[in-house]
């Protein structure tokens, strides 16, 4: 089990968040939990995450929901867009994000939050 502190960025709202910070609960983990429809991410913290995810911003966009639909329907947002939508909008951010000092991962499916553990 990791020595630093967890952070959960969570949407109550959604069951594989709740599935995913659950997991952690049954391991024993109280990790700090964000929820960050209530507590929006600025772009530095959003680019922060993007880096420990391995991943550009693009990928950790919400293509699906209904407010990308409606407000970025042309798509191909670049980076800098894609953190601009989701500081805009939180609820684009893909869910759960489950970070642990420099590494993070996505909580889908929820069994990935173990993933971190041994890390």
């Amino acid at each position: 089990m990791p020595n630093q502190e967890i952070t959960v960025y969570h949407n109550p709202r959604c069951s594989k968040s709740r599935n995913a910070l659950a997991l952690l609960q049954e391991k024993g983990i109280k990790p700090l939990v964000v929820e960050y429809l209530k507590e929006p991410l600025n772009s530095e913290q959003i680019s922060d995450l993007c880096a420990k995810l391995k991943m550009s911003p693009e990928q950790l966009l919400r293509k699906g929901e209904p407010t990308y639909k409606e407000h970025y329907s042309e798509g191909n947002l670049n980076a800098k867009q894609a953190v601009n939508a989701m500081v805009d909008h939180p609820i684009l951010i893909e869910r759960p994000i489950i970070v642990c000092g420099n590494q993070a991962i996505i909580g889908r499916p929820p069994e990935n939050v173990l993933t971190i553990l041994d890390a």
